[in-house]
């Protein structure tokens, strides 16, 4: 079984057909997944779709690109939201200085907030990195030094010293279907270093779909392909890089239930 820890079930593209999407995905093996949320302002829709499936969870929080779209949420606000029970994690939220849609002195004190969250309700924190290693790994360095908390790289696609500096804080890492594509060779090699206790394995859908279906509508159902590349380097069978990936995410997402037998 694996579990797609990182999709986005409200997007248009797989809102439309989310009964499919849902039921492709089962077929794939794909047994859990976590739709997660980018502006807290529309929560509610996020918690609903999570409501509506055993086998949907769900995050709450505020993605750095939606920092000027909505008002700053307190950590004690977010943390409230986040009791719900298919709440298992805190984000996306984080630094995104390629795009910059918010001042970055902004975009760090909503994270910092976040992290905040995270560490009062021992839910991890999903971060969107993209352009900012230096003052992500700052940032969490300093955090991590303050009170310790829960964390993962989402669909990592920066440099090798922020994950190895991620690693070392105790974070996850998570790749997503940008380790199919042909260029990708630097992002193999880190994931190829990584130690496999570390590793995540996710969707972004509808976003970013694997190879064969790139440049089509991701969804969950896929996350099969990126794990398939991911077993092949690191020398292992996808029923076992199936098995570590899905440990690691219930370990993570500890809020979740146990798995059926």
């Amino acid at each position: 079984m694996l579990i797609d820890t990182h999709c986005h079930l409200d997007f248009p593209e797989l809102a439309k057909d989310r009964a499919g999407v849902l039921a492709r995905a089962k077929s794939a093996g794909v047994g859990r997944m976590i739709t997660i949320c980018t502006e807290i302002e529309k929560f509610p829709a996020i918690r609903d779709i999570a409501e509506s499936s055993e086998s949907v969870f769900c995050s709450v929080g505020t993605h750095p690109n939606h920092a000027l779209d909505e008002r700053e949420f307190s950590a004690e606000e977010i943390s409230g939201l986040a009791a719900h029970d298919k709440c298992v994690a805190i984000g996306e939220a984080g630094l995104d200085y390629h795009y910059d849609r918010a001042p970055r002195e902004l975009a760090q004190r909503v994270l910092r907030a976040h992290i905040a969250a995270a560490r009062e309700t021992c839910l991890p924190l999903v971060i969107h990195t993209r352009d900012a290693d230096a003052d992500m790994a700052a940032i969490l360095a300093e955090e991590m030094a303050r009170g310790r908390f829960k964390a993962l790289l989402h669909c990592f696609s920066s440099s090798r010293a922020l994950a190895e500096k991620g690693v070392e804080l105790g974070l996850y890492v998570s790749f997503s279907g940008i380790a199919t594509f042909k260029n990708s060779h630097e992002l193999r090699a880190i994931a190829k270093d990584l130690p496999l206790d570390r590793l995540l394995v996710e969707t972004d859908a509808p976003f970013l779909a694997p190879a064969p279906f790139r440049g089509k509508t991701n969804e969950p159902a896929y996350v099969a392909h990126t794990a398939r590349v991911l077993a092949e380097v690191k020398g292992v069978a996808v029923e076992e890089l199936a098995r570590i990936t899905t440990e690691n995410a219930m370990k993570l997402f500890s809020k979740m239930p146990p798995l059926a037998a």
